[in-house]
């Protein structure tokens, strides 16, 4: 599940139209160079305006081609990176990246404007083979008024969530099925370098619950949510993104003034999503026009409402609602791809046996 997914599924939970992927109805045929063909994870979006103003600037039509979540995407990238499904692949977060990178899946391209993006944004050494699009803070949300009617502090930190008086609050997903599952064990392994396993020990025996994926741990558990609310869930905590609160602001109506759900910044962890020209595109010239629109102010300054994630662009304003409700997390926990790659098959074998068993 890539970054993004969150957003379609809340829609849905609060029962409201999801979000769905924009593009060109017309789609065109396979090798028809004025189609550009993007392969996505479920949760692309893109205002219409968006991406047919690119459409006519450029002269390329947008086919989107969504395919699971973002493992499986770069999955399918790898097995067909020899006749690719498409030009341009989006949705490689941070956690994946490496794998992608060393199976071949991409050629080198740096997009016009590259120059603004975000300097911690950026990976691969140089060789511009991806390119950062958005990034969002993976944290635990807490329940507002539930630890204001039993008058508790919300925890604030990883070490927080050990403590007896949070013990049976929290739900996470699974690291090995859900993206932010494992994006919250990346961040205890940030925290705590190889003392992870001790926390975890720790966190379950002060009643951690694992569920499966976010949507469950999000709508069917979590007390906070809109749809928590109404199957009178009993969880106050969960593993979710620290731009959940905006999505459960926007979303609502009647609509509040403040967010019924807080975040605890500093269990945070920062995930990258990036794009990528696909080895062996058939259009390669409109995937590079189709980069340089990604990292465009306009694309750029769209991402917010649509994909409930913050720009990499540095002079993309944001909107005044997501900044307000969602802001990013000041010191969120990071780990270099590589890192994550030389660890990551270890630490979730690791965990699912600790957690799970």
């Amino acid at each position: 599940m890539g970054i993004t997914k969150k957003a379609t599924i809340l829609a849905a939970g609060l029962g409201l139209v999801t979000l769905c992927a924009c593009g060109s109805s017309g789609g065109g045929e396979s090798g028809d160079s004025r189609t550009v063909t993007l392969v996505s994870h479920d949760s692309w979006a893109a205002s219409k305006e968006v991406i047919a103003a690119f459409e006519k600037e450029s002269g390329y039509r947008v086919k989107v081609l969504k395919d699971g979540d973002a493992g499986q995407a770069v999955n399918k990238a790898i097995l067909t990176k020899g006749n690719p499904q498409g030009d341009v692949l989006f949705g490689v977060d941070n956690t994946l990246l490496s794998r992608a990178l060393d199976n071949g899946i991409f050629q080198p391209y740096e997009p016009k404007d590259a120059g603004r993006v975000a300097p911690e944004s950026r990976a691969d050494q140089g060789r511009h083979r991806v390119t950062p699009v958005d990034t969002g803070d993976v944290c635990v949300n807490y329940d507002k008024e539930w630890f204001s009617e039993h008058k508790l502090t919300p925890p604030a930190s990883f070490d927080d969530l050990i403590k007896p008086e949070y013990r049976n609050l929290l739900v996470t997903e699974n690291a090995a099925t859900s993206s932010p599952g494992l994006g919250f064990l990346l961040g205890t392994a940030a925290r705590y370098g190889d003392g992870w396993p001790e926390y975890w020990k720790k966190l379950k025996a002060n009643g951690v619950k694992v569920v499966d994926g976010w949507e469950q741990a999000y709508n069917e558990e979590f007390s906070g949510s809109a749809a928590g609310r109404k199957a009178r869930a009993d969880r106050p905590l969960v593993v979710s993104y620290a731009s959940s609160p905006p999505a459960e602001v926007i979303y609502a109506d009647p609509r509040p003034a403040t967010a019924p759900t807080g975040v605890a910044s500093g269990t945070c962890f920062r995930q990258v999503e990036y794009a990528g020209l696909l080895s062996n595109a058939e259009n390669p010239e409109g995937g590079k026009a189709l980069l340089d629109f990604l990292i465009g102010k306009r694309f750029q300054e769209d991402l917010p409402l649509n994909m409930f994630v913050y720009p990499v662009r540095d002079d993309a304003k944001v909107p005044a609602d997501f900044a307000k409700f969602g802001p990013q997390a000041k010191n969120p926990q990071t780990l270099d791809p590589e890192e994550i790659a030389g660890h990551r098959d270890e630490w979730v074998k690791s965990w699912t046996s600790l957690v799970l068993k």
